[in-house]
């Protein structure tokens, strides 16, 4: 009875001793135990060459389009079309009254004639040395004044009718029978009417510019003609942007085949450029965040278990890929399925399935 008394306090120092232990123990592996893994999956990120692809819209135009003018001014005095009728090459548009035309002619020629007489009359008296030398070279110098100007004469009255430079289609008469026309002032509006005269043009930002080169292919939908695309070849590019709204202007040159094209038709462009550069595509379920062209997603570390948040740069988006510009250089696959539940102390079961 009193060795057991006695070994009593022994025994219950050992007792407490173990229970501290244990308390250690669990203590030790409690942030593990709190430590749940998430389960996530990979995919692999695929490499594509990428050429972007540019819309706009325009209207059809003719590259012969023509504004006719007369050389001098002059009263109208008839004009031979209408709107809508059919020209040639050649045929005669307009034509200026020649009443004063004709009397600037004959002032010339009369002018001319009077001079010829005059030398005539001081090579005779130079002849009897009785005019002097210069007093023959000045009439010599006048009769060449009067020629050239019953040459400009007879050559304003050539050019005080308009014709046709291209064959066409009259879109609009800007002046009338009887209107007083300065030169240079447009008196019709001709478009040429030939397959091989219609574009489009229309304005591109300086990114799309850049990336537009001269014979590239185009698309062309006109609201016309719904569900028959027209082929387009880049024909023309600015070198210079338009001072009032900042864009590019591109013509493309369209080819209507069997079908009646007029001034004005709406269209939608669609470019593909022939530049090329390479971009990642990932899965849409990596992306984890999105702002404007900055996007987030994971990938995993080499130990198999941790992960990393990458920030990206998107191109675009495309069905169920992201088009990445940078952010995963050294990287060939991302996290998918349970990218939306990490964080960057996240721990991951990588699924086999």
């Amino acid at each position: 009875m009193k060795k057991f008394i006695s070994s009593s306090p022994m025994l219950l120092i050992f007792l407490l001793a173990l229970l501290v232990a244990k308390c250690g123990a669990r203590s030790e592996k409690k942030p593990e135990l709190s430590q749940e893994s998430i389960a996530v999956k990979l995919a692999d990120i695929k490499f594509t060459d990428y050429a972007p692809k540019m819309i706009y819209s325009g209207v059809i135009a003719s590259k012969t389009e023509g504004r006719p003018s007369f050389k001098i001014s002059g009263i109208i005095s008839k004009i031979y079309v209408k709107e809508g009728d059919k020209v040639s090459r050649g045929q005669l548009l307009a034509s200026l009254d020649l009443t004063e035309i004709n009397a600037q002619v004959q002032q010339s020629q009369q002018q001319l004639d009077k001079n010829n007489r005059d030398l005539n009359r001081i090579k005779n008296l130079y002849e009897d040395t009785v005019a002097t030398l210069e007093q023959l070279q000045n009439s010599g110098t006048q009769v060449s004044v009067a020629n050239e100007s019953l040459r400009i004469a007879k050559f304003n009255q050539q050019y005080a009718q308009i014709r046709a430079s291209e064959n066409g289609t009259v879109l609009k008469k800007i002046l009338n029978e009887g209107d007083f026309a300065s030169a240079g002032t447009p008196v019709l509006q001709i478009i040429g009417t030939t397959s091989k005269d219609w574009v489009v043009r229309f304005g591109v930002s300086d990114k799309d510019w850049a990336n537009i080169k001269q014979g590239d292919k185009a698309e062309i939908l006109i609201d016309a003609y719904p569900e028959n695309p027209f082929t387009g070849t880049v024909s023309e590019i600015a070198d210079a942007a338009d001072p009032l709204n900042g864009t590019y202007e591109i013509e493309v040159k369209v080819l209507p085949g069997s079908y009646r094209f007029a001034p004005g038709l709406f269209s939608t462009i669609q470019l593909k450029s022939t530049v090329k550069r390479q971009l990642m595509m990932v899965p849409i379920e990596a992306l984890t965040e999105a702002d404007g062209t900055t996007g987030y997603v994971y990938t995993l570390n080499d130990d198999g278990k941790t992960v990393v948040r990458r920030q990206v740069k998107i191109v675009f988006i495309e069905k169920d890929f992201v088009a990445v510009a940078s952010g995963l250089d050294g990287v060939s696959r991302v996290i998918t399925d349970g990218a939306g539940y990490l964080t960057q102390n996240s721990i991951v079961n990588v699924s086999k399935n």
